[in-house]
C-alpha cells in the first residue's frame, strides 16, 4: 500500500511495511519471531538501532541489518503439488508424520501450504513464500472456485444437492452456496462420485458439508483451484508454477475491489442457526419471570388454603400415603443415589 502518511522517517517515502513482516518476507523467521529479533536489539535500519514494534520500512530505499548482516526481500516461488494420502499440512509436527512441503525440491526458500487438505484427503495443493498470494486465493471475498471429486456412500438425491446448494449451517456459521455436480452411481461398490465447487476454505469444510446432509465421505480429492488443475501430475509429484499461471489471482483481487459491496453482502454472517441451542449465560431478568406466590396457610397457593385439606406427604420409599404408582404411568423419580442425567442434544 502507498500511502505518504505510512512513511515513518521523512516524506516520500513509498511502499512501506511494518519492519518485523518485511523481516519475515527475507525468511528471517516468522513474525512473531522477527518480533523477538527487534525487541533483542538485533535489528537496524539505515545504521540506526530500530527496538519500536510497528517501524516501517521502504524496502526498495532503506538499508536493514539483522546481526551485522544486510537482509533483502525472499524470492517469491510458488508450487503446485498432487498432495497424497497421509501426508500433512503444517510445517512442524511433534508426532513426526510426514509433511506436504518435504515433497517439494526446494530447500532454499521457507515456504508452506496455501490453505490445507486434512491428512485423508489427497489433490492439488499449492506452496508458496508470498502471503498476499495466499491470502487471496484462500479467502471467501476473492471467490476463487476449489473443485473437488468426492465418492460418497450410497446414493445423492435431489434434496440432498439442494440443500448444499442452499448453504448449510456449521458450528462457527452458514457456509456460502457451493455447486454440486452428480457423475455416477457405482452400484457394486454402493457409492455415487459427485463433483463440488466452492469458494470458501472453511476446516473440513467438505467433508462436515456432506455430513450435516446425511452422506459419508469414502475418499476425496481437490483437483482445481482457480484456472490450476491438477491433470496428470502423479501422487507425491511437484511442479513450479509459471508467473503467467498466478494472473487469475490479480484478476480476481481487481474483481473483488470493483464489485466490494454487493460481494462482501453476499458472504453470509456466520451467526447460530435459527432454533439451536444459545451459548450458556447469565439469564435474563424479568422477561418470562414467574410472579411470586403468596405466603399464608395452603403451601403458599394464591387463593387462601386448600378446601381439601393440607397437602398429603409425598410418597417415598416406605410405600408411605400418596400418589399411587403404576407400571410405567406417571412421571418416574429418581433415588437420593441415583445420579441426575442431562439430555444431550445432537445437532
Amino acid at each position: 500500500m502507498s500511502r505518504q502518511a505510512d512513511a515513518p522517517h521523512g516524506e516520500g517515502a513509498a511502499a512501506t511495511e511494518r519492519l518485523h513482516k518485511f523481516l519475515a518476507s527475507t525468511g528471517a523467521g516468522s513474525r512473531r519471531e522477527c518480533e523477538k529479533l527487534i525487541e533483542d536489539g538485533r535489528v537496524y535500519v539505515n545504521g540506526k538501532l530500530v527496538t519500536k514494534m510497528g517501524f516501517k520500512v521502504d524496502p526498495t530505499k532503506d538499508k536493514v541489518t539483522l546481526d551485522g548482516e544486510r537482509v533483502k526481500p525472499e524470492e517469491k516461488v510458488y508450487w503446485m503439488l498432487n498432495k497424497p494420502s497421509g501426508t500433512i499440512c503444517t510445517n512442524s509436527d511433534e508426532r513426526g508424520r510426514p509433511r506436504v512441503v518435504d515433497l517439494v525440491p526446494d530447500r532454499t526458500h521457507r515456504i508452506y501450504t496455501v490453505g490445507r487438505l486434512d491428512a485423508e484427503s489427497r489433490g492439488l495443493i499449492l506452496l508458496t513464500n508470498d502471503g498476499g498470494i495466499a491470502n487471496i486465493i484462500c479467502h471467501p471475498r476473492y471467490r476463487i472456485e476449489k473443485v473437488y471429486q468426492v465418492a460418497v456412500r450410497g446414493r445423492v438425491d435431489r434434496k440432498q444437492v439442494a440443500r448444499i446448494e442452499a448453504g448449510v449451517w456449521l458450528a462457527e456459521g452458514k457456509t456460502s452456496p457451493a455447486k454440486v455436480q452428480p457423475v455416477g452411481y457405482n452400484a457394486k461398490r454402493n457409492e455415487s462420485l459427485i463433483e463440488m465447487t466452492v469458494f470458501e476454505g472453511r476446516n473440513r469444510e467438505v467433508r462436515r458439508v456432506l455430513a450435516r446432509v446425511g452422506l459419508n465421505v469414502r475418499r476425496l480429492q481437490r483437483t482445481r483451484i482457480g484456472p490450476l488443475e491438477l491433470g496428470e501430475l502423479p501422487p507425491g509429484a511437484s511442479r513450479r508454477l509459471k508467473p503467467d499461471e498466478l494472473t487469475f489471482v490479480h484478476e480476481a483481487e481487481a474483481l473483488y475491489l470493483a464489485n466490494r459491496e454487493a460481494w462482501d453482502a453476499s458472504i453470509p454472517v456466520e451467526r447460530p442457526e435459527p432454533g439451536a441451542r444459545r451459548p450458556r449465560g447469565p439469564r435474563p431478568q424479568g422477561k418470562g419471570k414467574r410472579p411470586a406466590r403468596p405466603k399464608g396457610a395452603g403451601g403458599g397457593r394464591p387463593g387462601g388454603p386448600r378446601k381439601d385439606g393440607p397437602r398429603p406427604p409425598r410418597r417415598g420409599g416406605d410405600g408411605g400415603p400418596g400418589r399411587p404408582q403404576g407400571d410405567g404411568g406417571g412421571r418416574r423419580r429418581r433415588g437420593g443415589d441415583e445420579p441426575q442425567r442431562r439430555r444431550r442434544y445432537y445437532g
